[in-house]
């Protein structure tokens, strides 16, 4: 028996890093999982993984799991997507707010239709798919939201300024944006039963994302984190006490901490 025996989760950018991480785990814990990106296939995208390969990594240690290819920036979509999770395995009852787009460059010269597409993916996504699963997790008396966030949110340590910036001030806009809305998410849903949680890495997880942009090097580096910290830290929040652990703003290793797993 799993501690996600029977759940149904939904979680979105599935096809590799962290998503996949936290795919593989909630599977290998007994949850029906609904793996989503826009990956399909591998080969689909110039990064490694696809959610394909990442159901098939879950069937083949003993786990349940289906690949819904979907854009969470897309209201039609996520409607599918939302639909297809409740046809095949039921409500769901567990979402993961994964999916991530992500530009590095100076405001000074960002191009707006990247502004739109990042505020799109990073933050009215997760908006969406809550709005679509919110009515399930109440009809069936509950339910764990988790949001993906990043230390870039935190503020910048300044003046004077230690370190060069790196074009990454949208980046954090999107995830200071997804902690508040957690929050506020909480705050409104607490009489319903359903947690909500955000939840980033304490260090720099060595992704396939995150290598292309060169943040760290590889997982040598001594600012790298275990990814699957990230995954242990989202079954925490996955299998809470709604009642008492919610609205938090939390980060991996210090949750770990906590719960006596690190």
């Amino acid at each position: 028996m799993g501690q996600l025996n029977g759940k149904v989760a939904i979680i979105t950018g599935a096809s590799r890093g962290i998503g996949r991480e936290i795919a593989l785990l909630f599977g290998r814990e007994g949850a029906k999982v609904v793996a989503a990106a826009r990956t399909e296939r591998e080969g689909d995208h110039q990064l490694p993984g696809a959610i394909t390969v990442t159901v098939e990594e879950i069937r083949a240690a003993g786990g349940e799991a289906t690949a819904v290819r979907a854009d969470v920036s897309n209201p039609e979509s996520i409607e599918r997507l939302v639909a297809a999770a409740r046809e095949t395995y039921g409500p769901a009852t567990v979402l993961v707010n994964n999916a991530a787009l992500t530009y590095y460059e100076p405001i000074k010269e960002f191009p707006l239709r990247r502004w739109q597409r990042m505020l799109a993916v990073d933050l009215t996504g997760p908006f969406l798919l809550a709005q679509a699963v919110i009515p399930d997790m109440i009809a069936t008396g509950g339910g764990h939201i988790v949001n993906v966030s990043s230390r870039a949110a935190v503020h910048p340590d300044g003046p004077p300024y230690e370190l060069p910036a790196r074009g990454g001030t949208v980046y954090g806009t999107v995830k200071a944006g997804i902690e508040r809305f957690s929050t506020g998410l909480a705050h409104e849903l607490y009489d319903s039963g359903i947690a909500v949680n955000s939840l980033a890495p304490t260090g720099i997880v060595a992704s396939p994302g995150v290598l292309f942009h060169k943040l760290i090097k590889d997982d040598t580096d001594p600012r790298a984190e275990p990814i699957e910290y990230m995954a242990k830290a989202a079954l925490i929040l996955a299998t809470c006490d709604p009642q008492t652990l919610t609205g938090r703003v939390t980060y991996s290793q210090p949750l770990l901490k906590e719960h006596g797993q690190l």
